[in-house]
Parts: structure tokens; C-alpha cells; sequence
């Protein structure tokens, strides 16, 4: 009997989840995330991105595409991150509309419906936010409060707080979304910037299924650092404020050793004088850092090497030709980006 086939090239849907590390989870994942999709009626195709995985991710991704149709397995060549991989599965997806989701099940495959239903209402984008997280630490819950407070304070894009990259989203924001040709990717901040019709859909995150987050906290830093400098300049301005201040100090110092010196007063000894260097050694360390950020993201984007590298691509064996010459266009196609 011949193997059937499952038609990848004209989905409805695509789901996008980044895997790193979730060996554990991703039967779990890809039996309620096909479960829901089956359940709405559509033809879906899920891409399982491997974003360099540490332990059998990968061979479990080919295991499974192996079996079930409609899933496709992505290898990115190393660990590329999060941002990158969740990239690198969007410029793959070919559905009308496109669902990020990641694979530790913290995010419910089930919301899938509900979101739906939201977009068809005439909506582009809907993201979901937030109400409660399980098992997170106060120090994680402190610090992500913040963040987007400050983020929202400082951007002049308005991103959404308390929202990761869990998202459906129309076809036409997603190619918007894939001709964005900036490296370093904050994407939620970078959906919020294309506009459009958004809406949330509030919930209770999860706890994950298995293993550990990925994000550790020097990665928590970058995408913080990403996000701020991606959407605002302000943190340039408060160098110009830094050094405007500097100069008024500077004016007011000059002006009191000034009067000193007419009047014949002792001028105070090395403790003024090291808070002095120090205020002003402190603010030109401080300048130089918030620059060196915006250089260096230029640097990063001016050599212009590829967002990420794929490795392989694996299909269900019953995979129509055409679905697999137009995965393999855009493999190709994504080498160069």
C-alpha cells in the first residue's frame, strides 16, 4: 500500500515552535498541539525548530516527523537563540496564519482555538498575556515586572506588558514581520511596531512540562538590552543629560574654586576632589556604555551575515513533491537572509 500523503503547501496554519532542549516535552506538545489543531478542521503543518540542542531533541523531532504527518523538523546549525529560531521558523511557514508557541508547555496548545476565533473577528495580531505564572521565583516575577515598565516607559513603540513571543498572527504580518532585516530581533516589540488590528487573550501560564529554562539570566539581560535599544533612543538622550549635567556641575565647581580663590578661603582637600573625578569619571563610563550598545548593534548589522543556518529538514516520508520543493525554497532562501 502506498504511504499517504499530506499536501504541505497550502496550509491554513503553521505552527511555529522553537525547541532547545525539550526532549522530555515534545511528545507531550505535539500530541495536544496536533489534538487541537485536528479539532479545529484545519490543514496545519507544525515546524519543531531545533535551536541546537544539548540533549536528544533532535533525534526526537526526526523520530517523530517520521510517524506523523504534517509535522516538520527544522536543525538550525548551532544554538542560535531564541529570538533567531523562532525567525527561522516563521520564514518557513507558509500557512494563512501563523501561530509562535514554544514546546515546554507553558504556553497551552488549547488557547489555539480561543485565538482563532479572534482572528477571525478581523484582527492581525493575537497575542497572549499574561495573568499568572506558575512556579516562577519572586527574583524572576520582580526583575520581568520591571522590565516591561520600563520598556513601555522608555520605547516609542506601545509594547504590550507581561507577553512573551506566544502569538497567532495573519499571513500578511507575518511577511512584514520576515522582511524586517534586523539581527538583533526583539520580536513581540517588533509585531507591536507593524501595527495593525491587535488584541490580547488573557491567561494563566503554566509551569513547564520538564528539564529547565533556557533563559538564563545573562540571556534575560541581552533581550532586555535588545528590547530597549531596538525600540527607543532614550537611553542615548540620558547620555545627553549625563553630560549636560556634567558641564553644570562642572560650571558650578569652577565657579566656587573661583570665589575661593578671590576670597583667600581654603579650598576643601582630596575628598571633594575624588567625589569629583568620580561623578565624572562614573558619567563618561556610563556614556561610553550606552553608546558602545547602539555601535555595537550596527557593527552586528552592517556585516550582514545570515540571521541563522539550517542544517536539515525533515518531513513526513508521504510528503507531496511540491511541498517539499517549496520547503526546500525556503531553506534556501533562509541561508541568505
Amino acid at each position: 500500500m502506498n504511504a499517504p500523503t499530506f499536501d504541505l503547501a497550502r496550509p491554513a496554519l503553521s505552527v511555529v515552535a522553537p525547541c532547545y532542549n525539550e526532549a522530555s516535552s515534545l511528545p507531550v506538545f505535539v500530541e495536544r498541539m496536533v489534538r487541537t489543531c485536528d479539532s479545529l478542521g484545519l490543514i496545519y503543518d507544525i515546524l519543531l525548530v531545533n535551536d541546537g540542542s544539548k540533549d536528544g531533541t533532535w533525534e526526537r523531532i526526526k523520530a517523530i516527523t517520521a510517524t506523523s504527518p504534517g509535522i516538520v523538523g527544522v536543525n538550525l546549525s548551532r544554538n542560535h537563540g531564541h529570538q533567531l529560531a523562532v525567525t527561522a521558523g516563521l520564514s518557513l511557514a507558509r500557512g494563512e496564519c501563523v501561530l509562535v508557541i514554544d514546546a515546554d508547555l507553558q504556553d497551552p496548545p488549547e488557547l489555539l482555538g480561543p485565538m482563532m476565533i479572534r482572528l477571525n473577528e478581523g484582527y492581525d495580531v493575537v497575542y497572549g498575556r499574561r495573568a499568572k505564572r506558575s512556579e516562577e521565583s519572586w527574583l524572576k516575577l520582580l526583575t520581568a515586572n520591571l522590565f516591561y515598565r520600563l520598556l513601555r516607559a522608555l520605547s516609542d513603540v506601545d509594547i504590550p506588558r507581561d507577553t512573551g513571543d506566544f502569538r497567532l498572527m495573519t499571513r500578511r504580518i507575518v511577511d512584514r514581520l520576515n522582511a524586517m532585516p534586523e539581527r538583533d530581533r526583539f520580536i513581540r516589540g517588533m509585531v507591536a511596531w507593524l501595527g495593525g488590528r491587535q488584541t490580547e487573550l488573557v491567561y494563566d501560564r503554566d509551569a513547564r512540562f520538564a528539564g529547565q529554562t533556557g533563559y538564563t539570566f545573562a540571556k534575560m539581560v541581552r533581550l532586555a538590552i535588545d528590547g530597549i535599544t531596538s525600540f527607543s533612543t532614550a537611553p542615548l538622550r540620558v547620555a545627553s543629560c549625563l553630560a549636560l549635567l556634567g558641564v553644570a556641575l562642572g560650571g558650578v565647581i569652577a565657579l566656587y574654586i573661583s570665589l575661593g580663590f578671590l576670597t583667600g578661603r581654603t579650598i576643601p582637600g582630596w575628598t571633594s576632589q575624588a567625589l569629583i573625578i568620580v561623578f565624572f569619571g562614573t558619567g563618561q563610563l556610563a556614556c561610553l556604555a550606552i553608546i558602545g550598545a547602539y555601535l555595537g548593534r550596527m557593527y552586528t548589522q552592517l556585516k550582514g551575515r545570515p540571521l541563522f543556518l539550517i542544517d536539515e529538514i525533515t518531513t513526513f516520508p508521504g510528503t507531496s513533491e511540491p511541498a517539499r520543493l517549496a520547503i526546500d525554497g525556503n531553506r534556501e532562501s533562509s541561508r541568505v537572509r
